[in-house]
């Protein structure tokens, strides 16, 4: 490779998302300059990679070409691993097909030499689902495009925190017995995530794989029942799998979401192909990057032990629900939330004892106390399709900005003073929890803050119902909090 161009960036579009959260620090430990957008750069700024000297992290988005065009120059090589699960089917196709006009439009007058995409195994079958055939149309615009595109369809991506894997694991960890339906004999052929960042990393240096598009899996070619038999031993947990006479996607994706962290919004978008074989048909990759692709059950085991070693580097909820009049921060509201309640309480502990414990809540330690009530609002949500509590945390010991806590992101984190999460549960308005740490005198204060900006009638009735529960709540939760 040229020398010069190696120091030229390389930018990443869907650095915030599961794999290019995990692409990025590989291609700055292997030498590259790397620029990476996306539309809120505190996304970004919590990673532990994040203040890499050889890192660009610059604020564009893919609807907005202006700020597109800005964020292209000087980069010689783009990732384009972005795509949307969004509720409705019609948004997310539109939005993608919106979104890869855009950058074919500013890639035009930019120094760009060659596109990276990652797309979906049997996009272009008339039977897989819209989800799948909008990414594979995305992949058929960029190689329309001026720039020579090189595409890797992938079937499921296992492991820690992908959506596959958690969908996968919970239904083995909390059903002691599973209806199978009709598609659960279709075969899949899964890759891991180490080997998917393998493929684009060894790809940038391979002249010949310009304007080809391969498909890439793993070892094992197995149907989705086998897969979670495989899961349940690797588990030990002694599981039934029954016949089930009911196919229906929507149905079964809405319980699975029951007992899933996985919202059934992404559950139907990943089961709606499951009707078709999604096998690798040519192995043409291997002939540029050969490399031993690691077995079904290593990645299980590994993502297992990622799990419980609390060491989960990127999750799904990184990307979901996607940018939209969810992610307005407090800070971008026209004016303050209409309704505020504030509860305080004095203590004597340090501060950096304080937000230690304010950053271990939610997931499976709770919220110290009252927790049957925090778990019946998001069950109600999720029963509504919501994101409900279930979805938990990434990493049950640490957090950073844009990590989700049940049905809450950090919006803002300041140690030792300040955490704010920014609710994503359906309500009729939106609102914000701010933990704060103020020292005075010898003690300090911890003070929690509920914000709520109304949306109607419905939203102030909403308000004046629960408000009278905050006391008992937040009262209590601010001392356990202190112990």
């Amino acid at each position: 490779m040229n020398l010069a161009l190696k120091k030229q960036p390389v930018l990443v579009i869907g650095g915030t998302g599961y794999v290019g959260g995990r692409l990025i620090p590989r291609l700055l430990q292997a030498g590259y300059e790397v620029r990476a957008i996306a539309r809120s750069i505190s996304k970004m700024q919590g990673r532990p990679w994040a203040n890499h000297p050889n890192l660009e992290i610059i604020q564009a988005d893919l609807h907005h070409l202006e700020t597109l065009e800005k964020a292209l120059q000087g980069c010689w090589i783009v990732y384009y691993l972005v795509h949307s699960m969004m509720p409705k089917v019609k948004d997310f196709a539109k939005a993608d097909r919106h979104a890869v006009q855009n950058f074919i439009a500013a890639a035009k007058n930019s120094t760009l030499r060659r596109v990276i995409y990652l797309g979906g195994l049997g996009g272009g079958n008339e039977s897989v689902s819209i989800h799948l055939k909008s990414r594979h149309e995305v992949g058929k615009i960029l190689k329309s495009g001026p720039i020579p595109t090189t595409i890797f369809q992938s079937a499921q991506i296992l492991g820690s925190g992908s959506a596959s894997f958690e969908i996968l694991s919970s239904i083995v960890r909390n059903a002691p017995f599973y209806f199978n339906p009709s598609w659960a004999h279709t075969r899949c052929q899964p890759i891991g995530i180490r080997d998917v960042i393998k493929y684009l990393v060894g790809v940038l240096e391979t002249e010949e794989t310009v304007g080809n598009t391969y498909d890439i899996g793993g070892d094992d070619v197995l149907s989705y029942q086998e897969m979670m038999r495989i899961m349940a031993k690797l588990m030990r947990k002694r599981r039934l799998f029954l016949p089930s006479p009911i196919s229906n996607i929507k149905l079964y994706s809405y319980i699975i979401s029951l007992i899933s962290p996985v919202p059934a919004q992404i559950i139907a978008c990943l089961l709606e192909s499951v009707k078709n074989d999604v096998v690798v048909s040519e192995y043409a990759i291997r002939e540029h990057i050969d490399f031993k692709t690691i077995k079904f059950k290593v990645t299980l085991l590994r993502s297992l032990s990622r799990e419980e070693h609390d060491k989960i580097a990127t999750r799904w909820s990184d990307a979901y629900p996607p940018a939209h009049e969810l992610a307005i921060k407090l800070t971008e509201l026209s004016q303050p939330p209409r309704y505020i309640s504030s509860y305080s309480i004095v203590t004597e502990k340090e501060a950096s004892s304080l937000f230690k414990s304010v950053c271990q809540i939610g997931g499976k330690l709770g919220w110290f106390n009252t927790n049957w009530m925090w778990r019946l609002r998001g069950s109600i949500d999720r029963i509504f399709m919501g994101v409900g509590t279930s979805r938990g945390r990434r990493s049950a010991s640490s957090l950073r900005i844009n990590d989700v806590i049940d049905f809450w992101r950090v919006e803002a984190l300041s140690r030792n003073k300040r955490l704010l999460l920014r609710a994503e549960m359906i309500l009729p308005g939106k609102a914000w929890l701010e933990f704060i740490i103020e020292e005075k005198e010898q003690h300090n204060i911890l003070s929690v803050v509920a914000n709520f900006q109304p949306k109607g009638t419905w939203g102030r009735l909403y308000w004046y119902i629960f408000v009278p529960f905050h006391y008992f709540i937040f009262k209590d939760l601010l001392k356990q909090l202190s112990k």
